[in-house]
């Protein structure tokens, strides 16, 4: 199953935010051919002070692909793969907010990017799974904590 852009999302678990959920509706991304995106059109939960998508203030996620896929390289003459490229995909989320007072809004860029070796998609799938996993459980698990780090610069 590909990437799910479905409505409404519920958010993790941060400082400040009760219950947040946000409701997503399909645009189109920039480029047109390799991601897909939504933007936020209504927030759910307790968000005081945060806001939907304007234009003023984008709040959109968009998933990103290769334009072309890779196949894994042919093996050299000992045996070695020899420039084997990467597939990268992406997570994009953009959100205006408002630097300080009487100023216009500014973007927030959030990016997680996943690099696959070629091959590793057939040949080891489960540890690409088992890497999918933990990255996303542990930016889960640690909303609250890069929420805060974000606000005070401190790990």
């Amino acid at each position: 199953m590909a990437i799910n852009f479905a409505s409404p999302v519920t958010g993790a678990s941060v400082s400040g935010l009760t219950s947040p959920t946000f409701t997503l509706v399909s645009d189109y991304y920039p480029d047109g051919q390799n991601g897909k995106q939504s933007y936020v059109s209504a927030l759910g939960g307790t968000q005081t002070g945060a806001t939907a998508h304007s234009v003023s203030s984008p709040f959109t996620i968009a998933a990103t692909r290769p334009k072309v896929l890779k196949q894994r390289a042919a093996l050299n003459g000992q045996g070695q793969l020899v420039n084997n490229g990467k597939n990268t995909y992406g997570i994009i989320t953009r959100k205006g907010a408002t630097p300080a007072a009487d100023q216009t809004d500014q973007i927030i860029l959030i990016r997680t990017e996943v690099s696959v070796p070629a091959g590793v998609d057939a040949y080891d799938a489960a540890e690409l799974a088992s890497a999918i996993s933990c990255h996303i459980g542990f930016l889960s698990s640690n909303s609250s904590g890069l929420f805060d780090t974000c606000k005070s610069g401190g790990l």
